[in-house]
């Protein structure tokens, strides 16, 4: 009876978020009232949920989860400052006299713009207003321009410091310890934030090659699909363009320098890290435009941001509370282990599961909700790396945020794009990079160390 009101409220919930309410709402609301239904057919015990105010303070107080509001300031501020303008229109003079030169240029900027800001909303939004319209006016194909900027823009999703990575480095790190914990091993190793980002960076890059290819490709069987630029005589070139070229370069990459670099060296935590990237956005917008008409509302737009994520992980903390007191944990652990294929056959299916939900959850939720559930009984598993299962997992998830028909970069860029660009013309553009990001999957799947590697010499065994 309790696994029956398990299985019965994970149908509910999805079934209320299709409908389009509230996700934290939902999850809480639709928890409550399970708790209740289990309590009157004696399948759980409502004492259970007293360890709710302690789950909600503990959430509120977790350091790690601090670097999020600084991440999303960072974000938004650069967001606001126009860097990105300045970096699109160097690059495409740098590379728009070849076919298909404006379209690198917009993966590299993207690739800049995602490890800066760490926020796909931002990202997409910003690319869409600035990268669309340069595109058409320069005779790109819709589809193609159009696929092209929304997968760009979901690179912010797994590049550090994405804001996915903290999340979900944050609860992998809990669901190994419990996974140790429950073996016996009273002194469990940990996985940090930095071992995310460390394991995210090579994947990250090898997509990156995966997307100039395809690009590559079109540019040599289909040049009437991503023309080259016609040059503008008026524009720099020679030293004026590379003077050009480090002016714009040089802000962005030295803030993800002090960012990264801090966290991967070990000097500064994340939580650190992102007080440094806030600050240094401030002063790159000091610089630019200054911050009196600037702060307000990036201070609102990060307020809402940060409300929303932890609105939400206080709903699926209810949500995972009574879904473990209805036994719910338990039948997936079975569930899991029982399948053909073993270690595999598990993983697999919670890939498949994870790619699945994309179509009706948030990654936020997911996270929140899923990893959770399943990563304790995987990370149990024999040969199964945390990090490598984080960036698994962030891949996935990067992937249901652009697949048609409901991935938020797609609606993104749908509020942004100009009134030529239809839904029809982003859907067909992004098929391509979702492949790609299958063929990704496969990749690290296939050779773990793509993931394990970086960690491996930056931090040991």
């Amino acid at each position: 009876m309790a696994e029956a009101l398990a299985v019965a409220m994970v149908a509910a919930v999805c079934v209320l978020l299709l409908a389009g309410y509230p996700v934290a709402l939902t999850l809480a609301g639709v928890s409550l009232g399970f708790a209740l239904l289990g309590s009157a057919a004696g399948a759980m015990n409502l004492a259970l949920l007293g360890a709710l105010p302690e789950r909600i303070f503990g959430i509120m107080s977790n350091d790690v989860l601090l670097a999020i509001p600084l991440f999303i300031f960072m974000g938004v501020m650069l967001e606001r400052s126009r860097i990105a303008e300045d970096l699109l229109e160097t690059m495409g003079r740098l590379f728009g006299a070849v076919p298909g030169g404006l379209g690198f240029s917009v993966i590299a900027v993207g690739v800049l713009l995602a490890a800066a800001k760490g926020v796909v909303g931002a990202t997409a939004v910003t690319m869409g207003l600035i990268v669309l319209p340069t595109m058409l006016r320069h005779g790109y194909d819709k589809a193609l321009a159009a696929g092209t900027v929304a997968a760009t823009a979901t690179l912010a999703q797994i590049f550090p410091p994405a804001t996915v990575l903290v999340l979900l480095g944050d609860q992998l790190s809990n669901a190994y310890q419990a996974a140790q914990l429950a073996q016996g091993n009273f002194a469990p190793q940990t996985v940090s934030v930095a071992d995310l980002f460390a394991g995210a960076i090579v994947p990250g890059l090898v997509l990156v090659a995966l997307y100039l290819l395809y690009l590559i490709g079109i540019a040599v069987l289909f040049p009437e699909k991503s023309p080259a630029i016609v040059p503008d005589p008026a524009a720099p070139r020679g030293f004026a363009l590379a003077r050009r070229l480090v002016a714009a370069l040089i802000a962005p990459i030295a803030l993800i320098l002090a960012v990264l670099g801090s966290i991967l060296g070990g000097v500064a935590t994340p939580t650190e890290a992102a007080s440094v990237g806030a600050v240094g956005a401030i002063l790159l917008a000091m610089l630019r435009s200054g911050t009196k008409s600037l702060l307000m509302p990036v201070m609102l737009r990060t307020t809402q941001i940060t409300g929303m994520i932890f609105l939400i992980l206080i709903g699926a903390t209810v949500f995972s509370l009574v879904f473990r007191g209805l036994g719910g944990d338990a039948m997936v652990e079975r569930a899991l282990t029982d399948l053909p294929g073993g270690v595999a056959g598990a993983t697999l299916a919670v890939m498949a599961a994870l790619f699945l939900l994309g179509f009706v959850m948030d990654a936020f939720e997911i996270i929140f909700v899923v990893v959770p559930i399943v990563a304790p009984v995987l990370l149990k598993m024999p040969g199964v790396s945390p990090v490598w299962l984080g960036v698994m997992m962030a891949v996935n998830l990067q992937t249901s945020y652009m697949h048609p028909p409901l991935g938020p970069t797609l609606f993104y860029l749908r509020g942004v794009a100009p009134p030529e660009i239809t839904t029809r013309h982003i859907y067909l553009g992004i098929i391509p990079y979702v492949l790609i990001q299958l063929v990704m999957l496969v990749a690290l799947w296939s050779a773990p160390a793509l993931a394990t590697w970086l960690p491996r010499q930056l931090y040991g065994p």
